[in-house]
């Protein structure tokens, strides 16, 4: 993938020639410095921006536009304030599986807010949630959608540290009930440490790329102690610190 935005200076170019092949069943966490594209390459993996150069192929097909096969979740929760939890959920099943009858789309959004342990939630308005259930909300409706794809875009970046591994590990759990392929974009080192198969490092911009692709050796389902404290778990953290710490310099030379 490589995406050029046009400016008033001249075209700038986000990411150059981004390669990378993601497997079934595999989770995959982004990392690189602010403002090196991350963002970018999720948004069209997604469909939501079409690449200047290159493309995103799924099962053999070329894919341009957003589609039912994948499903994003975002920053904020982008819930719609006047529905519950449940009626959000219900909302985005009702776009993908329209031949369901009423009581299975209720069965349906409820069986995936027991899924993220937000159950108890179903009647309550965005208003009237933590931040914290709110993102449990927006991952149940993506995952209610029965994707193909779950693309996250630092879903718990807004989050106090102790909410935020709890919904870790929410994830995880829910995860590992079918292991869809996962993209997630994270600043955070030990968070892509914890949750990914790969860490795909980018370089910083302009003109990103990826500089380094990571396999993890942490065994499955993940603990979070064991991870910690795994032999090879201060190297790769540190490998990865330096390789963002490198290319901080450099663009600050540049």
């Amino acid at each position: 993938l490589t995406k050029v935005f046009p400016t008033e200076a001249g075209p700038f170019v986000a990411v150059k020639d981004v390669n990378v092949r993601v497997h079934k069943s595999e989770f995959v966490c982004i990392v690189g410095p602010s403002g090196c594209g991350k963002s970018t390459v999720l948004s069209i993996i997604a469909g939501l921006q079409r690449a200047t150069e290159g493309g995103v192929v799924i099962n053999g097909r070329e894919t341009i536009e957003p589609g039912a096969d994948r499903a994003v979740v975002f920053q904020t929760p982008s819930l719609l304030p006047w529905l519950t939890a449940r009626e959000n959920v219900e909302l985005a099943v009702r776009q993908k599986f329209r031949t369901l009858k009423s009581a299975e789309r209720r069965e349906h959004a409820l069986r995936y807010l027991a899924l993220t342990s937000v159950a108890e939630a179903a009647d309550q308005l965005p208003g009237d949630m933590s931040l914290g259930t709110q993102q449990c909300v927006s991952l149940a409706r993506a995952l209610a959608l029965e994707p193909q794809l779950l693309l996250l875009d630092e879903p718990f970046s807004m989050l106090d540290s102790l909410t935020r591994l709890d919904l870790q590990d929410t994830l995880l759990r829910a995860w590992e009930q079918d292991r869809k392929i996962v993209v997630m974009v994270t600043h955070d080192v030990d968070e892509a440490l914890y949750l990914a198969d790969r860490i795909v490092l980018m370089t910083d911009g302009p003109a990103a790329h990826v500089g380094d692709i990571l396999s993890l050796p942490f065994a499955r389902p993940r603990d979070r102690r064991e991870v910690l404290e795994h032999s090879h778990y201060r190297r790769l953290r540190q490998s990865i610190i330096d390789f963002l710490e490198n290319h901080a310099k450099q663009s600050a030379r540049s």
